[in-house]
């Protein structure tokens, strides 16, 4: 053990710090999922979906509330405004603050109309407010403190939270009645309680909450990218919520169920993009893009595989994740599993659009997909039931980023000599593939032979195309290194 502390200290910072923050990302999500089978069976089926109600607002409040300000803006400032880096973040701090109060003086006035319209109590809005301000807060020291390859105290915290949450929501769970809201107010209370001293730190160092200046620029950045990061949370957000108000809570959690089995998926996802996002920045800034093709189609193939895997076990997943009335939840795995497939494929050309700050293209294609959504999962509930509404969800992610690649055609064109990065007939070929052996895969689900069959000859073409996987991962872990140099 001690050689491979040696070991670690002897990598640079940059390669070490990045390698902690991705554990830190795979942590906060890990025990989410590991958690999940606790949670659905000490909570009932119309309990979780109550729960999964709050997160799905949550997930849409949140920015509308904060702006997303400890987003794009906040982690572009920290590297323009390096001088004055403290006043930066304690003023966008400050920003957040008093959006968060603005909002709840909102509420206040009208009270019956949101608890109405968000299906909550008082107590539960409430809760979320505080988790809006309180992980705000924390995101702002966080991007400061990852900007600065600060890792250890970033660990700890992370630590901290992922771990007493759950364990705190559990204990008062198994001794309260009101199994929702102490599950809400437990969550609130441990990232309040933790995430408080993140915002008095960056306070104390700026000596400040207002300028006039970072307020200028925050808003500026980020208002017009408002609908894109609304419409991005609709888009994930919105099936469970209009399921619950359709069908019933009890179907919106049985149907949230395969949502969370799908985090293994964007833990990957995430993994991946966090590591190849800075490089194709770097080959536009250099305007490099011959390459990107070599790098994109096998994390294609990565994320296909695995995905093609997650939908063989949703039989055994389900079950293991929950007792037997979440089973129906197995139809829904094929269609989300997918879904994460093109949210993924997406944000190799939206990088083109963000680059080269086209941010009217990204509304446009957020906007277009969230729209859809709404409108084909209202129809597809009505006459087909709430299973429908992930492959609704499915066509919308598809649309998605079909958009945002024709709007990558377009900057290619305007602005890097109509240069291809991607063949269009390849992708489609790809695609329709993906999903004809995914959604193929559920047709045998009351067949566990054929299922292992199938699984065997996955294993079979992986093991066939090892040396090809062996290439991606070193060139996976080559561009990692080359982003933190």
């Amino acid at each position: 053990m001690k050689q491979i502390f040696e070991m670690f200290r002897k990598i640079p910072i940059p390669v070490r710090a990045s390698f902690v923050f991705l554990i830190c990302s795979f942590l906060q999500r890990g025990i989410s999922f590991i958690t999940t089978p606790i949670f659905t069976r000490i909570l009932s089926t119309t309990e979780y979906g109550q729960f999964t109600i709050f997160n799905s607002w949550m997930q849409i409040i949140t920015p509308i509330i904060s702006l997303n300000l400890y987003s794009g803006v906040y982690s572009q400032g920290v590297i323009k405004f390096e001088k004055d880096r403290n006043r930066y973040s304690s003023s966008l701090q400050g920003l957040s603050l008093l959006l968060c109060f603005i909002w709840l003086i909102i509420y206040y006035i009208f009270n019956d109309w949101f608890n109405s319209l968000f299906t909550l109590s008082t107590i539960q809005i409430m809760a979320m407010f505080i988790m809006i301000w309180s992980s705000g807060a924390f995101n702002f020291w966080s991007m400061e403190q990852r900007a600065d390859f600060r890792y250890k105290k970033l660990a700890l915290l992370t630590i901290a939270v992922s771990v007493t949450q759950p364990v705190l929501s559990v204990i008062l769970i198994l001794n309260s009645k009101n199994k929702v809201t102490i599950r809400i107010l437990s969550m609130a209370f441990v990232q309040f309680a933790f995430y408080v001293g993140t915002f008095i730190s960056q306070i104390k160092k700026g000596k400040t909450l207002f300028s006039k200046v970072y307020w200028k620029y925050a808003l500026q950045f980020n208002i017009p990218l408002l609908p894109h990061y609304l419409s991005l949370t609709v888009l994930s957000s919105s099936d469970r919520i209009m399921i619950s108000s359709m069908v019933g809570a009890d179907k919106a959690g049985i149907y949230n169920l395969a949502y969370a089995v799908s985090m293994i998926m964007t833990m990957f996802n995430t993994a991946l993009l966090q590591t190849i996002e800075p490089w194709i920045y770097r080959k536009l800034r250099d305007k490099e893009i011959d390459g990107l093709s070599r790098v994109a189609y096998p994390c294609f193939f990565l994320i296909a595989a695995v995905n093609l895997l997650l939908i063989l076990f949703a039989p055994e997943l389900i079950s293991a994740f929950a007792p037997h009335e979440y089973y129906e939840a197995i139809w829904v795995v094929p269609s989300v599993a997918l879904s994460v497939l093109f949210m993924f494929m997406y944000s190799f050309f939206a990088t083109f659009e963000f680059y080269y700050e086209k941010t009217n293209y990204v509304a446009i294609a957020t906007i277009g997909g969230a729209i859809l959504n709404i409108i084909l999962n209202y129809f597809s509930i009505k006459w087909f039931g709430y299973l429908a509404a992930g492959y609704t969800t499915l066509f919308s992610y598809m649309l998605f980023a079909l958009l945002h690649y024709i709007f990558m055609k377009k900057i290619c064109r305007e602005h890097l000599n109509n240069i291809k990065p991607y063949n269009g007939t390849a992708i489609l070929i790809f695609s329709v593939l993906s999903i004809a052996l995914g959604l193929g895969c559920s047709l045998f689900y009351q067949h566990t032979f054929i299922r292992y069959v199938q699984l065997a000859i996955i294993f079979f073409v992986i093991l066939l195309f090892r040396k090809k996987i062996s290439n991606t991962v070193k060139k996976l872990f080559q561009i990692r290194s080359q982003s933190n140099e």
